[in-house]
């Protein structure tokens, strides 16, 4: 059956796929695919996928298995909570396109809404943390740490390589964190804290409130002792609770971890879910991840941008230390918004509720003789039953209801929520053979761990919390963003195509987004044929024998395959092997994951085309043959061209007893007509968020799996906490991000075997269709020996430059005030575009682009001929706000209209960016990242 969602995804349809051919030389997309892809790297055998199915077969087809999965009623805890997204978000945050379709918000100017919503997520996390500074999320609790872990050790005056953990910690956070720190060689003790810290000398210490058995402990003496030896003092916290309990910061904690997933959104399965990180203002340049700061743009009205972005990867390369794309941005501006809509008073009588809840249950557990011996707590109740355990909790399985059992302990331990009722808990109770709560129950929290310290005081926590103030908040930040849903976002390496309402449909569906990432295996088996199902499809996309879908990001797809390698070796007694080259035409995320997993970043050449240099290459793999872990490559190159040596490269490197890893970025320009594994690669991370229609949301969710050949799949993270497998777990919940696993299920059933092939065919033409159009305006920079691109291409900006002063960054800004958001400045090649359209676009949109460009560069030609100064252009002062074309007196060489209408197809549809170009400078220099006072937003007088 054909299927009716392809002329849906693919832009241009036949006759402007025609009109295109013609202008880059092509009869039809398989003349094209020959002219350009190398012969000696032609897929062996056709796609063995099931034929294309319809949107609404897909529909049916994912109601199905989520019919498999069973919503029980959920008290297990350990990190994951029922919570309600209020509707209000729900519908204009997670199901809208507008907040969903964002990209990173690299260019501030056009991502203003974004910027403040994550603002507003930094300042939540100091306030209830009581730190001076918060990232703008990480992957997961576990992950964050995981990279508290590492931040410890960077910053502490002690010097040890011990790392002390509670052994309360939720079991996945002391899984990852051992994970992460082997490779460093950290040596994890995890046990009792006052024991170990009196035991052992170390550099840091990570301890849970409330504990993973609910118990709240007073860590005031722990956290003065850690910092009396110059060592680090962790905490990982509960949100909700931080409006009862008192704030780390307030008791001495120097980094303080968690997840802000309780704050309205799904446990799905596992994710995605925003972790985050508070930490002292002294360590906010090793602070990991992102960070949205406050600075000024040139009329000198406040703007937010991404501050200290020397930090990231793709800048600092083999110096980086963490990896920047390990944010989960949609999902920290969910729980932003949950806090502004209920605001500080409203979050804590959902607390006060949960407890009291948690109260009743344990009152009447100890009515009935049960042992419950902690006697502080919050929203867990720890029982401790000996050999009834398992007899209570299989009674209270058989009812329908998940609570969490401690075979060890002889215990079981029973997590309260916002979902849950009163009801539930005589429901519990007549489980475990007790009488209904007759009366109120005396509260858990002593005074000495009652909040003191105030918390959402800034104004954006108080004004938004009816359903009408929230819904125009959303809308007017939306508004200042350029996403997906109003143009093109042409970014090269990043493949930002359609993220289709049918994909994402599935996702807050209960079946799959109620279910806890530890519940009873029974109960997901539509999960788990989903995601068979899914892993079967990406082996045989990309020729691998075996997949995961853990890594929650991209950057965690990478930090898994190098360990699988490292693993590897060490199974052949070669854990010497630690040299890892990368090309400097590599993926900017490949030298931090490098340094994660402990290896020792070796660049290699480029030649002037752009390509691999194979000789350097050679050399250094002939130099470093004793020690060679891996290869890092990226195909296509990130210089934008198939390079024809490919199998060469990949030959060089197992020739001296080293694996190819290939980054899966560019794997949008591979589906359908080769395969990563026949190339020669070992291991691939598949980024679903790009090749596999997940969204980007602003930067973050991603899903990064890996596929491997049959030796390194031994070497696969973990999916049991309790397994001593080769590789442990590298995100919190086993299955990673589940709940957006349906979009690229959905998106590759939808498009069957001869739709994806179609759709690399057409990425690939509108890519070499733009260039070849561009070419005469603006030099494209690498192509292969016949003139053509892969599905991207890098545009010199650097001889303009020279010759006028206007710089790439001059036509990323002007771009704005044409409506789109710029390409990729100045990666993988300084004073440079990398422009990628996707098979997603059509060809009015990539001409409306191209008209765009060439505008600018007729503009660019009015600067050389000296009829705008260098000094006073549009280029230089873009992008223009409205507010700025509105002053009374107009003293710039060009007129207003040139200023906001350069080409008259905006007149109709002009897109205003809220800010003028944003201070990189001032912001670095005074660096601010929670909400601005008022007197920021005050007129002046």
């Amino acid at each position: 059956m054909t299927s009716s969602f392809l002329p849906r995804h693919i832009g241009p349809d036949a006759n402007a796929q025609a009109e295109m051919l013609k202008v880059v030389g092509a009869t039809s997309l398989e003349d094209l695919l020959n002219k350009i892809v190398p012969k000696q790297i032609h897929a062996s055998k056709p796609l063995q996928l099931p034929s294309a199915q319809s949107e609404t077969e897909v529909i049916a087809h994912l109601r199905s298995l989520a019919a498999k999965n069973t919503v029980a009623k959920n008290f297990i805890g350990q990190g994951y909570y029922g919570t309600i997204t209020p509707p209000v978000i729900l519908r204009n945050i997670l199901e809208n396109p507008a907040w969903y379709t964002a990209y990173t918000p690299y260019q501030p100017e056009i991502s203003q809404g974004r910027l403040e919503a994550i603002v507003n997520f930094q300042t939540m996390i100091c306030d209830l943390t009581g730190m001076e500074i918060a990232n703008g999320s990480l992957l997961d609790e576990a992950t964050a740490a995981a990279e508290a872990m590492t931040l410890a050790q960077r910053v502490a005056k002690a010097k040890s390589m011990n790392f002390i953990v509670a052994g309360d910690c939720h079991p996945q956070t002391i899984a990852l964190v051992r994970t992460r720190a082997e490779p460093l060689g950290i040596n994890v003790v995890v046990g009792v804290v006052p024991a170990l810290m009196q035991s052992h000398d170390y550099f840091g210490v990570l301890v849970q409130y409330p504990s993973t058995t609910g118990m709240i402990h007073d860590m005031r003496p722990f956290a003065m002792q850690a910092k009396a030896k110059g060592a680090v003092f962790c905490c990982a916290a509960d949100l909700l609770a931080l409006t009862l309990l008192e704030a780390p910061g307030a008791w001495g904690a120097d980094i303080v971890v968690g997840s802000a997933q309780r704050f309205g959104v799904p446990m799905g399965f596992g994710g995605p879910h925003a972790g985050f990180m508070g930490t002292r203002d002294a360590y906010k340049r090793s602070l990991p991840g992102r960070l949205a700061g406050v600075t000024i743009d040139t009329h000198g009205n406040l703007a937010y941008r991404l501050t200290l972005q020397t930090r990231e990867q793709h800048i600092r390369r083999e110096k980086a230390t963490s990896n920047i794309c390990t944010a989960q941005v949609l999902l920290a501006v969910i729980a932003g918004m949950y806090a502004a809509y209920h605001g500080p008073r409203g979050l804590r009588a959902i607390a006060q509720r949960v407890h009291s809840l948690a109260a009743a249950f344990h009152a009447g557990a100890k009515a009935a003789g049960l042992e419950c011996p902690q006697p502080h707590f919050f929203d867990t109740v720890l029982i401790r039953a000996g050999e009834k355990s398992t007899a209570l909790v299989e009674k209270i399985c058989a009812e329908g209801t998940n609570v969490r059992f401690f075979a060890e302990m002889g215990a079981l331990s029973v997590s309260f929520d916002e979902t849950h009722t009163l009801a539930d808990v005589d429901a519990l109770l007549k489980s475990i053979g007790a009488k209904p709560v007759v009366a109120k129950a005396d509260l858990h929290l002593p005074e000495a761990y009652q909040r003191q310290t105030a918390y959402l005081t800034h104004s954006v926590f108080h004004t938004h919390h009816s359903e009408t103030q929230m819904l125009r908040y959303l809308r007017a930040l939306a508004d200042k963003d350029l996403a997906l849903d109003r143009t093109m976002i042409p970014l090269g390496s990043c493949t930002m195509k359609l993220n289709a309402t049918t994909e994402m449909i599935p996702v807050t569906w209960p079946e799959f987004g109620a279910i806890h990432p530890f519940a009873p295996k029974a109960q997901w088996a539509g999960y788990a044929e989903l995601i068979a199902n899914l892993e079967d499809s990406l082996c045989k996309i990309t020729g691998f024998d075996a997949v995961t879908l853990q890594p929650n990001s991209g950057a965690q797809g990478e930090y898994a395959g190098l360990l699988a390698i490292r693993a590897y070796h060490q199974s052949r007694g070669e854990s010497h092997r630690n040299i890892c080259l990368i090309p400097s035409s590599a993926h900017g995320t490949n030298p931090a994951s490098a340094q994660m997993c402990g290896m020792e970043v070796v660049v290699t050449a480029c030649d002037e085309k752009g390509n691999v240099d194979l000789a350097d290459l050679k050399e250094k793999a002939e130099k470093y043959k004793a020690n060679l872990a891996a290869l890092m490559i990226t195909y296509p190159s990130t210089h934008g061209v198939f390079e024809a040596d490919v199998k060469d490269i990949c030959a060089a490197v197992h020739a001296h007893g080293g694996q190819v890893y290939m980054d899966g970025a560019n794997l949008n320009a591979q589906v359908g007509v080769t395969y990563p594994a026949e190339i020669g690669a070992d291991v691939s991370h598949m980024n679903l968020h790009k090749t596999f229609c997940i969204p980007h949301g602003g930067g973050g969710p991603g899903v990064g799996p890996i596929g491997v050949k049959a030796h390194l799949a031994p070497f696969l993270p973990s999916t049991d906490l309790g397994a001593t497998g080769k590789v442990g777990p590298v995100s919190a919940a086993p299955f990673g991000s589940a709940s957006i696993l349906p979009i690229p299920y959905a998106y590759i059933a939808m498009m069957g075997a001869d739709g994806l092939r179609e759709a690399t065919a057409v990425a690939i033409l509108n890519a070499n269709y733009m260039a070849k159009r561009l070419a005469p305006f603006f030099p494209v920079l690498y192509t292969d020996a016949n003139g053509n691109v892969a599905h991207e291409c890098i545009i010199d900006v650097r001889p303009i430059k020279e010759a006028t002063g206007i710089s790439n960054v001059d036509v990323a800004k002007r771009l704005m005030d044409y409506g789109f958001h710029a390409p990729t400045v100045s990666f993988p090649v300084g004073g440079t575009l990398m422009i990628e359209p996707t098979e997603s676009e059509d060809k009015i949109e990539i001409d409306r682009f191209i008209n765009a460009m060439i505008s600018i560069r007729n503009e660019i030609g009015a600067v050389e001929t000296g009829v705008w100064p260098k000094d006073d252009n549009p280029l230089v002062n873009a992008p223009h706000t409205a507010a700025s074309l509105l002053v009374e007196s107009w003293t710039h060489a060009y007129s207003r209209e040139q200023a906001a209408f350069p080409i008259p197809s905006i007149r109709g549809n002009k897109y205003w960016p809220p800010v003028g170009r944003a201070d990189e400078v001032h912001g670095d220099r005074n660096v601010m990242c929670t909400c601005p006072p008022l007197m920021s937003y005050e007129e002046p007088a």
